[in-house]
C-alpha cells in the first residue's frame, strides 16, 4: 500500500452496485482514508440536472445588486449564514481573496433559553430574493438534498472500510438528525500581484466535505505527505472528497485531514466558482472523549502510513470542548476577522461600495 501519492484517486461509485466489484471500491475508498485524505467520486446518485443546476446559478448569486447582498449579509444572522464580502477571511495571517454565501440543510431552530450558545448554530437559513433570483432556494435545496444522502451513505462505505459496524458514526448523531452546511464560493481573478491566495492551508472541521469544483479553473491543492502541493483539477462528473478533523479525530488518526488550499484564478482568466457541502457532528458531544474502537488489523495500517505534513489550523480542542462549541469558536472567529476587515476597507476605501 502506497504511503505518499502524486495525486488524487478517482473512486467509481457504480461499482458499488455489483458484488463483484464492491470490494474494489472498498479496498480503494481504505487506501484513500488511510493514505491521502481525499477523493474524487464519480458516477454518484446525485442527479446531473442539479447539478448543472447549480452551476449555472452560482455566478448570478454575485451578481445580485449590492443592497440585496448586504440585506443577507452574515452578521444578521445567528446561525451564521448569508453573504460575506470580498476578502472577509484570513488564513494564516493573509487576506482570503474570495467572496461566498452560506446556507445550511433545512432546519427549525432548536435553541431554548438555558441552552448552550452553540445550540443556536443551527437554524434557517437566509436567502436572496425570489423576484430577484427565481429559483436560486430551491435548485440549491434540492442539490444539497441529494448531497446530503451521498455523505451519509459514504459514512456507511467508510465504516466498512474500517472494519467497523455500519452503525459506527451513529453515535455523532443528533435524534433529529444533524443540520449540516454548503456554501457557494466565488474566487475573482486578482488585480494585481500582491497575493494569489484564494484560500490558504486550512483543514476542514467536520466528518466528510463534498466539494463540486463549479468551473473548470486549476486551483485546489492538496498537501502530500512530503509536503508538496498537489493539483486537484476539475474533473465533470465528480465531487472531490476530503477528510475533516472531525473524523481523523474519532477514527484516531486513522483516516487522515489532508491540508488543502486555493489558487486564485490567472491573470486573464474568469473567476473560479465552487461548491462546498460540509457534514456536520452532534454538537453536545466532546467526540475526542468518544473515539471509536478501531480494530488491530487498521490501525497497524496507520502505524505503516507514518507521520503526516501539516501546514494548517487544528482542532485541538475536539478533545476538551463539546464539537458544538468547537464550532461556534471558528465562526465567532470568522466573525470578529470580517468585521475588522470591513472597517479597515471603510477607513482606506471610503468611496467603495
Amino acid at each position: 500500500m502506497a504511503t505518499n501519492f502524486s495525486s488524487v484517486p478517482i473512486l467509481d461509485y457504480s461499482l458499488l452496485s455489483d458484488s463483484a466489484t464492491r470490494p474494489k471500491f472498498i479496498s480503494d475508498l481504505q487506501n484513500a482514508l488511510i493514505n491521502v485524505g481525499f477523493f474524487y467520486i464519480s458516477r454518484t446518485p446525485v442527479v446531473p440536472e442539479d447539478v448543472e443546476a447549480v452551476i449555472r446559478d452560482a455566478p448570478k448569486f454575485f451578481d445580485l445588486p449590492a443592497e440585496e447582498k448586504e440585506r443577507i449579509r452574515m452578521i444578521h444572522s445567528p446561525h451564521f449564514f448569508g453573504y460575506s464580502r470580498f476578502g472577509a477571511e484570513l488564513t494564516k495571517g493573509k487576506v482570503d481573496q474570495r467572496e461566498q454565501f452560506d446556507f445550511g440543510t433545512l432546519y427549525e431552530e432548536s435553541y431554548r433559553p438555558g441552552d448552550p450558545e452553540y445550540r443556536k448554530l443551527w437554524g434557517p437559513s437566509q436567502w436572496p430574493d425570489e423576484k430577484l433570483l427565481p429559483g436560486f432556494k430551491d435548485t440549491y435545496v434540492r442539490y444539497v438534498q441529494q448531497v446530503n444522502k451521498l455523505g451519509d451513505e459514504l459514512l456507511t462505505l467508510i465504516a466498512e472500510a474500517l472494519h467497523l459496524p455500519s452503525n459506527a458514526f451513529s453515535r455523532f448523531r443528533e435524534p433529529g438528525g444533524n443540520q449540516n452546511r454548503a456554501k457557494v464560493v466565488k474566487y475573482p481573478v486578482p488585480e494585481d500581484d500582491s497575493s494569489d491566495q484564494g484560500v490558504g492551508p486550512h483543514f476542514d472541521g467536520g466528518f466528510l466535505t463534498l466539494l463540486l469544483q463549479a468551473s473548470l479553473h486549476r486551483g485546489l491543492q492538496v498537501q502530500n505527505r512530503a509536503g508538496e502541493w498537489i493539483d486537484a483539477p476539475p474533473i465533470p462528473g465528480t465531487f472531490v472528497v476530503n477528510i475533516g478533523k472531525a473524523l481523523e479525530t474519532v477514527t484516531q488518526g486513522v483516516a487522515i485531514a489532508t491540508s488543502h488550499r486555493v489558487i486564485s484564478p490567472a491573470k486573464g482568466s474568469t473567476p473560479r466558482y465552487s461548491i462546498p457541502f460540509f457534514q456536520m457532528i452532534t454538537q453536545d458531544l466532546i467526540i475526542g472523549k468518544a473515539v471509536l474502537d478501531i480494530p488491530p488489523e487498521i490501525l497497524a495500517l496507520k502505524e505503516a502510513r507514518g507521520k503526516v505534513a501539516s501546514d494548517s489550523v487544528n482542532y485541538a480542542e475536539y478533545n476538551e470542548l463539546p464539537a458544538g462549541q468547537v464550532a461556534l469558536i471558528g465562526r465567532v472567529k470568522y466573525v470578529v476577522c470580517s468585521s475588522v476587515l470591513t472597517r479597515w476597507d471603510r477607513v482606506n476605501h471610503p468611496t467603495a461600495v
